[in-house]
């Protein structure tokens, strides 16, 4: 690597906030998969440190979620992280720190807009993360993955949470094995134009929960949400009788 691309990456290292000892990582991490095909054959792609960064990206998302969201179960922690992590998330990050400029393409994807495509952008992120973590090590990773993705993994815990009771209850009930999830309209209040639903929820045939709504939907929702609430109050009840037994 000469003297001109090691000038090019000081102002990419400035953004990432770190130092390589071994910039060649970087630079590895930003050469695209046309650079190679084309016309420098003798370069090394990035493909391969993507794969790593990949995992290292999950890795480090599923320790934040493990540590910070206990009562977490682990359908909503699969279905947070992917909704973190996603192209449009890594996409958006990578065109904060104005990845594209720094990348290595080939003419042909140089002219056909490559340096803004969400897909090349989100994997040489991913890459990036692979070099961060081959020199400095995890801890140097996670500093920066939880620098760009925090916002994104609690947005979309809100976002996941607020989604869809219904499947975290049955997620709930399928991993305990605790019978056939059944929900009973109970009540229908109010005028035509205003109506109110009570939905029932049972497992196994014994009641749970309760929620009303100006739809079965919504009714069905707010009934799973009290049923989960309820469960998870169990859960903590039992645990801390185990505890002293």
């Amino acid at each position: 690597m000469n003297d001109k691309r090691i000038n090019e990456l000081e102002g990419l290292t400035a953004k990432l906030k770190y130092r390589f000892t071994d910039p060649v990582l970087l630079n590895t991490a930003l050469t695209h998969s046309s650079y190679v095909k084309g016309e420098n054959r003798a370069s090394v792609h990035n493909e391969r440190m993507e794969f790593l960064g990949d995992a290292v990206l999950e890795l480090c998302v599923s320790e934040y979620l493990y540590l910070n969201y206990p009562k977490m179960n682990e359908g909503m922690m699969t279905r947070t992280r992917s909704k973190a992590v996603y192209e449009q998330a890594l996409y958006s990050a990578a065109k904060e720190l104005e990845l594209g400029k720094y990348l290595r393409l080939s003419r042909g994807e140089e002219h056909t807009g490559g340096r803004d495509k969400p897909s090349i952008l989100s994997d040489a992120l991913e890459a990036v993360i692979g070099a961060m973590f081959l020199d400095g090590g995890l801890e140097c990773a996670k500093a920066f993955i939880l620098g760009f993705v925090k916002r994104s993994i609690d947005d979309a815990v809100r976002s996941v949470t607020v989604k869809d009771y219904k499947t975290l209850l049955q997620e709930y009930v399928q991993q305990r094995h605790s019978g056939e999830l059944t929900y009973t309209v109970i009540g229908i209040n109010g005028p035509d134009h205003k109506r109110v639903f009570t939905m029932q929820v049972s497992i196994d045939g014994v009641v749970y929960g309760f929620g009303n709504g100006s739809t079965k939907q919504e009714a069905g929702q707010n009934a799973a949400k009290a049923t989960l609430e309820l469960l998870n109050r169990l859960t903590d009840i039992n645990g801390k009788k185990n505890e002293v037994n």
